[in-house]
């Protein structure tokens, strides 16, 4: 603010001259970023739009998404597949992106699967959006309620701050209710509850991206206390509701450099994403996946609680799952550490199908598969006792060693197409005929 007016207009056009070639919109982001620091001014100080944006200059910084991985991928289609050649599918990729400080985000590329198994991936932009963060639209009592309860914030002061809100309320609605509750009680106890109650709000919000923007062009980057160190390892699912409605979810690890936490984003077009907490005692650990449908009625998941075994999980609401089934534990040398899925469970004939990882000497990762009961998925009824995939010689290098991974495959025209994480740095495709796989299976 001391810098002379005749110097700011030279020192802005010093930036712009820099970074404007590597950066959209970059006017607008420091404007953005200037409105968020207004409040640090006195009051009545108006400066003028150059002065603006030079301050907004100052607090953005540039970050290497992939500057150090780019891995552990899953394939879904993408809504949009209209001007492709017969027998083609169009997919969206998302991706695993790690850069300085070990901080994960999640990243998407496309790309077309032809009817004679060629897959091309399209060239990614040269430029990247984290999209535009909101509040949630409104929340549910109900469901806020039951959560608070299960973090053990259900005390009086969040019950009447609860009674002074409707059945549906606004995150201004909440911290002004919240404000109110402390007025005149402002005990360490109560003080507690209103940082949890706020936290747990703002555990779900949004993001939204441009219409137009390139899908390579948009990155979810970690946006919560929970997510600090890292968005890990999202499984996308394509999911067909019983109406027929279709829709994305993709569960994923949020981690704040010592605890993971599994959460859960919905999308319908990739452009509008909505981040809402996943709750219940059966909602910890990693490695939770969606079947793309519901099972009699029901959701149903795939899960890793104890680290070691994979679980079944039903559920009469997306966002709390309360119950959990041992479906399998580590059977062959090569998963004796432990075993978790893959990705989406994928309905075939036969059944479903489920990648899974094993870790067995030397913790080197190897991907095998098993086969659920289309009708009764408690039910396994086929097991791959051989890898079906495990990292070759190139693929023993890298940021972790001895590690192949995925987070989703997919089936078209009979091939299992599956894009894989090798040694946690580079992502390579893999495929096999379906019929290969299911008949080694015992």
């Amino acid at each position: 603010m001391e810098i002379p007016e005749y110097r700011i207009g030279p020192l802005l056009e010093e930036v712009l001259a820099e970074f404007s070639n590597r950066h959209q919109h970059i006017r607008e982001t420091f404007l953005e970023r200037f409105q968020q620091l207004r409040g640090l001014l006195p009051e009545g100080t108006e400066p003028s739009e150059e002065r603006q944006l030079l301050i907004g200059s100052y607090f953005v910084n540039e970050y290497s998404l992939e500057s150090a991985a780019l891995f552990n991928p899953s394939i879904i289609p993408d809504p949009d597949q209209s001007g492709l050649p017969a027998g083609a599918l169009r997919f969206i990729l998302s991706l695993r992106s790690t850069g300085e400080g070990h901080i994960s985000s999640i990243s998407f590329r496309s790309g077309i699967l032809y009817s004679d198994h060629r897959i091309e991936i399209l060239p990614a932009s040269a430029f990247a959006s984290e999209g535009k963060q909101i509040k949630v639209a409104v929340y549910e009592k109900p469901l806020f309620q039951r959560k608070l309860a299960e973090m053990g914030l259900a005390n009086a002061f969040t019950q009447q701050v609860m009674g002074r809100l409707t059945d549906s309320f606004t995150y201004n609605d909440l911290s002004a209710s919240v404000t109110a509750g402390m007025t005149g009680a402002r005990t360490q106890e109560n003080l507690a509850a209103a940082q949890g109650t706020m936290m747990l709000a703002r555990l779900n919000y949004e993001i939204w991206f441009q219409e137009g923007q390139e899908i390579s062009e948009r990155v979810i980057f970690p946006a919560t206390a929970a997510q600090r160190n890292g968005i890990e390892d999202a499984r996308f699912t394509h999911f067909r509701d019983d109406d027929g409605t279709l829709s994305y979810y993709a569960t994923f690890t949020a981690y704040d450099g010592r605890v993971v936490v599994p959460e859960l984003v919905e999308t319908a077009d990739f452009l509008h994403f909505q981040f809402i907490s996943l709750n219940g005692p059966a909602a910890q650990n990693k490695g939770m996946s969606m079947f793309p449908r519901k099972i009699n009625g029901r959701y149903a998941m795939i899960s890793r609680q104890d680290d070691q075994n994979i679980f079944l999980m039903f559920s009469e609401n997306v966002h709390f799952w309360n119950e959990k089934r041992l479906l399998l534990s580590p059977g062959s040398p090569w998963e004796l550490t432990k075993i978790g899925n893959c990705g989406s469970p994928i309905e075939t004939d036969a059944g479903w199908l489920v990648l899974s990882h094993g870790v067995g000497p030397l913790r080197k990762y190897c991907l095998g598969a098993f086969l659920l009961d289309r009708e009764d998925p408690s039910k396994v009824i086929g097991r791959l006792r051989e890898p079906m995939l495990q990292p070759n010689d190139e693929e023993r290098e890298g940021y972790v060693p001895n590690v192949v991974y995925t987070c989703g495959a997919m089936l078209h025209n009979g091939e299992l197409i599956i894009p894989y994480g090798a040694a946690d740095y580079t992502t390579r495709f893999a495929n096999v005929p379906l019929r290969d796989v299911l008949a080694v299976m015992a």
